[in-house]
């Protein structure tokens, strides 16, 4: 199951924006980000990859999803202006933003690549 972010868990469990002025990863394991909202069409078709993709990595990385109407700041923190949009955070360095519906194979690449991760074999 993804886990929904607000304001507050972002701030504990990614970036404490307010407390720092540079990147800082708070969490222990790489990242995935969906920017998403409940009307738009390409967020409902990356939906079940990026269910897929939790089940297949488990514990090597967390997905995170953040609702843009609801969370207007951190969207526009992100310079979120076209959704899906997913943020790919690696545990060192800087993170990297993807837009749009992204096919699996992709997100796998992106996610071997910038996190770091390869995907457990079945």
């Amino acid at each position: 199951m993804l886990e929904f972010l607000t304001k507050e868990s972002f701030k504990e469990k990614v970036f404490n924006f307010e407390e720092n002025k540079e990147w800082k990863y708070e969490g222990d394991k790489p990242a995935l980000i969906d920017f998403y909202a409940d009307w738009c069409g390409p967020c409902k078709m990356v939906a079940p990859v990026l269910e897929e993709l939790q089940e297949e990595y488990g514990d090597k990385i967390v997905i995170y999803k953040i609702d843009t109407e609801q969370e207007q700041e951190l969207a526009g923190m992100f310079g979120i202006q076209s959704i899906p949009s997913l943020l790919f955070v690696p545990t060192e360095g800087q993170p990297q933003m993807a837009m749009g519906a992204l096919p699996k194979a992709t997100f796998e690449k992106a996610i071997s690549d910038v996190l770091k991760v390869e995907k457990p074999e079945a």
